[in-house]
């Protein structure tokens, strides 16, 4: 079942917190984007968890989902939020987002319906990016800010 969308079939497009996770993608110093379907807009790889997920496993299957890529997180770059988030369907709300740094183990990027485009930028190029906890993720990147990997606990797990 889609939690989200199970979630606005209840209260509809009103604000709300969601959280969500992403990821840099690095390959040869260059950062991979994603040009959207949705806004026509670019940002980095990534989305809304769903229940039962951890931030790790949320940004990990939105990278393949969203580009066909296997990729491994090598740290992650902090926590960032999107205070007035609004997708072209009316729906709003506040994201709070983990991002990650992670490298291709495998795969060639492939766009999929929420994509339009997808390519390489490198740090000094990059285009505008749609949301503000892209923007801080790409920044943290770029000043070289990195952290281990976060340790979460499972369902189940004490």
């Amino acid at each position: 079942m889609d939690y989200i969308k199970e979630l606005r079939e209840k209260i509809g497009s009103d604000r709300i917190i969601l959280n969500c996770a992403g990821a840099v993608i690095e390959r040869n110093g260059c950062i991979l984007l994603q040009r959207r379907s949705d806004n026509n807009r670019w940002g980095l790889i990534g989305g809304l968890m769903e229940l039962n997920e951890t931030y790790e496993e949320t940004a990990l299957r939105e990278v393949y989902e969203e580009t066909g890529l296997t990729v491994r997180l090598t740290s992650f770059l902090g926590i960032y939020h999107n205070h007035n988030m609004v997708w072209s369907n009316g729906d709003q709300a506040h994201t709070v987002g983990a991002y990650y740094l992670a490298e291709i183990i495998k795969g060639e990027p492939r766009t999929d319906a929420e994509s339009l485009e997808l390519r390489f930028f490198d740090p000094s190029e990059l285009p505008d990016l749609f949301a503000e906890d892209h923007r801080a993720a790409v920044n943290a990147y770029v000043n070289g800010r990195r952290y281990p990997l976060l340790r979460e606990n499972k369902e189940g797990e004490i």
